[in-house]
């Protein structure tokens, strides 16, 4: 790698300034997204009036039966089609950044996985990635695309009030990567993501999105 696909090198105290400029505004940012999530938490919502019908290793389950007795439902929308082959690497290397669920459940907040895919198709590939996660199949029902992820992927939260189920809020695209703590870190570094939309110094290892995703045992190193 040649030298200039570093940074600059500067002495200590030099980068001690540069890194102090920068905190100010890592702070500011801090401060706007408290403030955003105050106001998420002030969103109205909507009563969840369908009868849902999941499916699980525990056979077939209600809206209300996701929450696990919890108020709180987190709802991750996993890309996978009845009767398709394609696994979608995105989903799945999201779903690698997901921790124990210990700590959601701390907080009464429960969180799971929903597919329109059958839960025959979902089980296996479960197994193969080793993810303990509860999984659910919406197989026959319109719960995705009434949720607004269609065939797509997103999150949706929920809450419960004794058996009335409400949703609170719903988020896709870069509203879902935000949160994944792989790209937290990576944007933590020099090189970042190393994604070619990303405004980064001419030189800096870049590669087009998605095509260096896989699922975490397909990779070579």
């Amino acid at each position: 790698m040649s030298i200039s696909s570093l940074p600059q090198i500067v002495s200590e105290e030099e980068w001690q300034v540069a890194r102090q400029k920068l905190l100010v505004k890592e702070k500011e940012l801090t401060r706007a997204l408290d403030a955003l999530a105050a106001e998420r938490r002030r969103l109205p919502m909507v009563r969840i009036e369908k009868d849902y019908v999941f499916e699980g290793p525990n056979g077939t389950a209600s809206l209300l039966d996701l929450f696990d007795g919890r108020r709180q439902l987190i709802v991750y929308h996993f890309m996978m089609a009845p009767g398709s082959d394609h696994r979608c690497r995105g989903c799945s290397s999201f779903v690698d950044n997901i921790g124990h669920l210990a700590h959601l459940h701390a907080r009464d907040t429960s969180l799971i996985l929903v597919s329109p895919a059958p839960f025959t198709q979902i089980e296996p590939f479960q197994k193969r990635m080793g993810w303990t996660i509860p999984w659910f199949s919406s197989n026959g029902d319109n719960f995705n695309i009434d949720c607004g992820a269609g065939k797509g992927f997103g999150l949706s939260i929920f809450l419960r009030d004794d058996d009335s189920v409400f949703r609170t809020y719903y988020s896709t695209a870069r509203g879902v990567d935000r949160i994944r703590a792989d790209f937290n870190f990576l944007d933590l570094t020099p090189y970042g993501r190393q994604e070619d939309w990303e405004d980064s110094p001419e030189g800096w290892p870049q590669t087009p999105p998605y095509i260096w995703w896989r699922l975490h045992d397909e990779y070579e190193v």
